[in-house]
């Protein structure tokens, strides 16, 4: 080892072996290279394998007829369409249940988590009881639960439960009129995420008006006024269409109308009590993360308990709730999955009847884990944003 002066700085000489910095490059590109080699070995045994029994690859099965029936789809589909459509379908009743089952059990995660601070004795065990039931309960137990009660408890078709002559529950599902295909439709729908956007603006600007002048902006009321008002208005411009479609009873079944499946009831329902147990304890603790001089304050400005909640606790409780509750978002996602244990058609059932049609299983699970990997990250980046967006500013 020797020491050179460089100016008024003296710097120290060291072997190559032993710089920490060439050291560090060294090892990455051999564990790199290791990994590299690794892929590499897999891919090309995987390539000759497949060759070798004359299992075909790739992915120009999507564009073949699927030649099966998906009996809950969003959008067209028939058994004369594609692979890549009966893929389609199945993602997006992924996304259905997955975009219904956070935003309920948040709303109910956020009730529970409240309740169980009550000061009312009962209400507190209540709550306490839920998220000892349900969380400590398997989630594939509590899905055949719900579908057995569902197909038990309703008769047949012929034997429905009538609701003013118009809902019909039955052990095939929930029947209900919907209005019919009208080209004023999509305009409604355009309307709706304009009000969104609207709701939004008008929430920030009532926010800042608070600020600067002291006066409380009914965001809430203003916002739903918005969001319904616009397609409304959409509705009568376009000449007010009201034509409905009505289920009827034909032979042994319903036609008309629209079906809520009993499979993606169970799934729901399973997903929303399950994963809202969790939701209440992060809401419970991140509220009990909070100084209690917060609830003292609030209580001496004259709020009442449910306003000290609203605008005091839940607001600041929110930096110490997103990040816990961006897993549990993560994971209503990802038990979707267990949505083939019920029959529901979702992306997992799907490729299922794709791999055992095809033989091609290697790019299917490629497919699935390519989807649940795109939508978690795009619920990750979400939340992380969110997050940054109500973290603390430090000066």
């Amino acid at each position: 080892m020797a020491v050179e002066a460089l100016g008024s700085t003296p710097r120290v000489k060291v072997a190559p072996w032993n710089d920490p910095i060439i050291r560090g490059w060294v090892f990455q590109i051999v564990v790199v290279s290791l990994v590299g080699f690794l892929a590499w070995y897999l891919v090309s045994n995987t390539i000759d394998n497949l060759q070798r029994q004359k299992i075909a690859s790739g992915f120009h099965y999507l564009e073949r007829e699927a030649g099966f029936e998906i009996g809950d789809t969003m959008i067209e589909y028939s058994p004369a369409s594609t692979y890549a459509r009966a893929i389609w379908v199945g993602i997006l009743n992924t996304l259905r249940v997955a975009v219904l089952g956070i935003l309920l059990s948040t709303l109910l995660g956020t009730m529970v988590g409240v309740g169980r601070l009550s000061p009312n004795w009962l209400l507190s065990r209540i709550c306490a009881w839920y998220v000892e039931a349900f969380r400590n309960v398997p989630l594939l137990l509590w899905l055949f639960l719900f579908y057995k009660l569902i197909s038990e408890a309703f008769p047949g078709p012929r034997q429905a439960i009538s609701l003013w002559n118009s809902v019909f529950l039955s052990n095939r599902g929930v029947y209900f009129p919907v209005p019919m295909a009208d080209p004023i439709h999509t305009w409604m729908g355009v309307a709706f995420l304009v009000g969104i956007a609207g709701a939004w603006f008008a929430n920030r600007w009532g926010k800042k008006r608070q600020e600067a002048t002291g006066q409380p902006f009914p965001g809430i009321s203003v916002g739903l006024a918005i969001i319904i008002g616009l397609p409304a208005l959409v509705w009568l411009a376009g000449g007010a269409p009201h034509n409905m479609s009505w289920p009827e009873l034909k032979g042994f079944n319903f036609a008309g109308g629209t079906v809520i499946q009993p499979e993606f009831t169970a799934l729901l329902i399973g997903l929303v009590l399950y994963t809202s147990a969790f939701v209440a304890e992060i809401v419970r603790s991140g509220i009990l993360a909070l100084h209690k001089g917060q609830s003292e304050a609030a209580a001496a400005l004259g709020l009442s308990r449910a306003q000290s909640m609203r605008l005091v606790l839940l607001p600041q409780a929110l930096r110490v709730i997103v990040p816990p509750m961006t897993s549990q978002y993560l994971n209503i996602t990802k038990n979707s999955s267990l949505a083939i244990a019920i029959g529901y058609p979702d992306l997992v059932a799907s490729i299922n009847v794709t791999i055992n049609q095809t033989g091609q299983a290697i790019e299917n699970i490629l497919i699935i884990m390519a989807a649940y990997l795109s939508v978690s990250l795009s619920i990750s980046a979400f939340m992380n944003w969110y997050n940054k967006r109500i973290a603390l500013r430090e000066r």
